[in-house]
């Protein structure tokens, strides 16, 4: 069973809904809901049912690659945020228009845009990125979304920074191959057999098929390529060289990063007896028997430190459910 991008559910009347599909009465789905595709979309996740006397207890990482990419960048003021407790669409909202930013208070419109800068703004992104998730929708002028992206850099300098040191460490690997290149944070840099490999603060290791450095013929600039599967707008279009810089492969890194932070926090679950039958990018599904374990035993374990990651802040939430669905 593939998991990954389900489609999200978010009817008011899910349990409604489910009983209604449970008992083929297609005359009331028809009759109570516009597209009942939609409806029937929505309710895959909902397949998925905890077994008889069993629920299951949803946790996911909270704002995981945000947490992950202040560490690696030793972004200060986004690592106190997190220490906190704090809102950090609010604090960013409010670092870059530099006036205290509160969720559903003041200034809390403002915390919209704040959001739509770290969705898109921490690997780089432009103003296609910012419209990707939605800022021309919220009305936002092609003025006013590079206005955000340039007050969002100039108060992330650190992460700014981070992008730059992983290309050019990337670059000099390539220019150098054999040489393991150290950044920090353990994380490093070294082309062997025609791969380069990034070496991340766990000790494992992500792999790029035959790395170059390029020329740009009309620029003049460097660039970064490598050999992989070509992403078109309809999905992959067939093998061929992919470019690559330091805002996407400090994505690369971070959501790896992640992923060893998720496999960790598996590991610990596992050993404390407790089944997991799913996990989803951030997230463990596990079954547990009614009145057996909690929420807050899990959330506890996913919030320990990891030892390779040290100044990490992580969190968690989650909630219980006798049915897979999205909370």
């Amino acid at each position: 069973v593939q998991l990954h991008n389900l489609p999200q559910n978010h009817l008011d009347d899910l349990d409604d809904a489910r009983q209604i599909v449970k008992n083929c009465d297609y005359d009331s789905l028809k009759l109570f809901y516009d597209n009942p595709s939609d409806v029937l979309s929505q309710l895959i996740r909902t397949a998925f049912v905890a077994g008889k006397g069993r629920r299951f207890i949803v946790a996911d990482f909270s704002a995981i690659e945000a947490r992950v990419i202040a560490w690696l960048a030793d972004e200060t003021w986004r690592q106190e945020a997190f220490a906190a407790g704090k809102d950090i669409y609010c604090e960013s909202a409010s670092q870059m228009f530099g006036v205290p930013v509160v969720k559903h208070g003041v200034n809390g419109e403002l915390r919209a845009k704040g959001k739509v800068a770290e969705l898109a703004c921490g690997y780089g992104g432009g103003v296609s990125a910012l419209k990707a998730f939605g800022a021309d929708k919220m009305g936002l002028s092609e003025m006013e979304i590079l206005d955000i992206i340039e007050k969002w850099r100039k108060r992330s300098p650190h992460i700014c920074t981070f992008w730059r040191g992983i290309e050019k460490g990337v670059k000099k690997a390539i220019h150098h191959k054999g040489s393991e290149i150290a950044f920090k944070h353990g994380i490093s840099f070294k082309v062997e057999k025609g791969l380069l490999f990034i070496t991340l603060p766990s000790g494992r290791r992500i792999a790029y098929v035959k790395p170059r450095v390029e020329v740009e013929e009309d620029f003049g600039k460097e660039s970064i390529t490598y050999m992989g599967m070509i992403q078109g707008k309809t999905g992959a279009s067939g093998w061929g060289r992919n470019y690559t810089w330091g805002g996407k492969l400090t994505e690369n890194i971070v959501q790896a990063t992640a992923r060893d932070c998720l496999a960790e926090a598996m590991l610990r679950l596992n050993s404390a007896g407790l089944k997991i039958v799913m996990h989803v990018h951030d997230e463990v599904i596990i079954e547990r028997e009614e009145g057996c374990g909690t929420l807050q035993q899990i959330l506890e374990v996913m919030r320990e430190p990891i030892p390779w990651a040290k100044g990490l802040i992580l969190d968690a939430d989650g909630y219980t459910t006798h049915y897979y669905r999205k909370d």
